[in-house]
């Protein structure tokens, strides 16, 4: 049977349990695919020998009637995941050669329900991007091409996105900062759901930005991110901030009825300078969902202009501390010294050549707006501003609004090296429809809805109320069937 990497998540566990495909022999097929794709650079680490053998336990399991829905379901792994004994850098230099004793809860949970783990996905270093261009493996490539450019896939779960799009996977992980999940998806064409803050548990998860940190599903269809996210999803003692309550049955929500549902634009993202495309795109989402029932209001999220500089504030002041323990002394890369060096001279080589150039810029705005002299003017400022974005949100849903509707980036995926090169600021503001959601913790989906006259898919981003992943998958659910997405990138790798 082929294209057996093709099928969705859904459609799998259909034949898995009929008994018309096994695990092994869906494995065996991304395994063929992901063979032939080494120009998109999109895994990094591969595990075949460990894919084959969950799928061998897999196959077993599935013989019982109380199989797991992911049983035998091959996934890619962003490299930011703890993965025991495999591999785990964050797309950095400084990890080389780390390999972890433990797994991290999320992917400890997938292993438990009998998925199976293909290998581990490229993304920017530290998940500090928007481009997959600063990560020690080299650039991943977005499977859309229209000319003789190479596209970026999005970042920083830029191989995620592509493994998604060129049918590597069925589907993979992803995590979402600032939009490193939602972006990347559509720029891809595919599906990506960054759930509330505390839905997924971060134990195991190289820190970024702890306050904003997020892990979630990115897949094929939205019934995919449903079933993926079930999965996720859950209580975790080890980790402080994971909430205590209930995981529902997401793909159950899916009933495609939105009638009654109300729907707000939010003025503010009509920002100057947005694509005509894209603003199409917006009206059209509009017309989409009120074809289907709901009601579509105006909305005001007034503080949204402060959203980008209160996040490169908040973000690189936390990536700041939590990259403080990459020093050399107990795994990892560690400089070598010259006679007379000491531990000063160790950590600031070591740093020195185990950073990239990003990594270094936000390492150092962080600990200069943490720094005494400048912690209230910046830092407390940035954190006051993001109280006033979450009660700009709380505000609309009180007003009975169910979600938001607004872009999901401000233009199609862009050629590598053509952005950010002398000024990073550019390559910043991919992030002005995404970071609202994380600075607020709240649960957001990037659908893929349209294309650009090239070609290349565009996609719109719902914005749901908190811990409601199953409404917002319900709309971003109809919203998939009212578009009709079905294309795909012509394979040239």
């Amino acid at each position: 049977m082929t294209d057996l990497n093709r099928l969705t998540i859904a459609a799998a566990r259909e034949k898995l349990r009929q008994g018309e495909v096994t695990s092994v022999q869906l494995t065996e097929a991304c395994l063929s695919a992901i063979d032939s794709a080494d120009a998109l650079n999109a895994v990094v680490h591969k595990t075949p020998e460990r894919a084959l053998k969950m799928a061998e336990a897999a196959d077993k399991r599935l013989q019982s009637e109380d199989a797991p829905a992911l049983c035998g379901i091959p996934l890619g792994i962003k490299d930011l995941f703890c993965t025991e004994h495999v591999p785990s850098q964050a797309g950095s230099r400084i990890l080389q050669g780390f390999r972890p004793e433990y797994e991290s809860a999320v992917t400890r949970q997938l292993w438990d329900s009998g998925a199976v783990m293909l290998g581990k996905l490229n993304m920017d270093e530290f998940a500090m991007g928007s481009s997959n261009e600063t990560s020690v493996y080299g650039n991943a490539v977005n499977p859309w091409k229209v000319d003789d450019r190479d596209l970026t896939p999005g970042g920083s779960s830029g191989g995620s996105s592509a493994a998604v799009a060129a049918d590597l996977c069925l589907a993979a992980l992803g995590t979402d900062t600032g939009g490193s999940i939602r972006q990347p998806a559509a720029f891809t064409g595919t599906v990506g759901l960054k759930p509330t803050y505390g839905r997924v548990s971060r134990w195991g998860i190289v820190a970024f930005a702890s306050s904003l940190d997020q892990a979630g599903p990115m897949t094929k269809d939205v019934r995919d991110a449903a079933i993926l996210l079930r999965a996720m999803a859950g209580h975790d003692p080890q980790d402080s901030t994971s909430a205590d309550i209930p995981v529902p049955d997401f793909e159950a929500a899916l009933t495609g009825d939105i009638k009654g549902k109300t729907i707000g634009l939010p003025r503010e993202y009509r920002i100057d300078g947005i694509p005509d495309e894209i603003d199409a795109l917006w009206a059209e989402g509009r017309r989409m969902l009120e074809d289907a029932g709901a009601k579509i209001v105006d909305v005001s999220l007034p503080h949204t202009k402060y959203a980008l500089p209160a996040y490169y504030v908040i973000a690189p002041a936390e990536a700041s501390s939590n990259l403080a323990r990459y020093d050399g002394v107990r795994f990892g890369h560690r400089a070598k010294l010259d006679q007379g060096d000491g531990i000063t001279e160790m950590y600031e080589k070591t740093r020195a050549e185990g950073f990239g150039a990003e990594v270094k810029r936000r390492v150092m705005v962080g600990t200069y707006v943490l720094s005494a002299g400048f912690y209230d003017a910046y830092y407390n400022r940035a954190r006051r501003v993001r109280a006033l974005i979450k009660r700009d949100f709380d505000e609309v849903f009180a007003q009975g609004v169910d979600a938001i509707l607004t872009p999901a980036t401000p233009s199609a995926a862009f050629g590598l090296g053509e952005m950010g090169g002398k000024d990073p600021v550019e390559m910043y503001l991919n992030d002005v429809f995404t970071v609202t959601v994380n600075l607020a913790g709240l649960p957001g989906i990037a659908v893929p809805t349209g294309q650009d006259r090239q070609g290349l898919p565009l996609g719109l981003q719902l914005i749901g109320r908190p811990f409601e992943e199953g409404d917002l998958l319900n709309i971003a659910h109809t919203l998939e069937r009212q578009a009709g997405f079905v294309a795909k990138p012509t394979r040239w790798w």
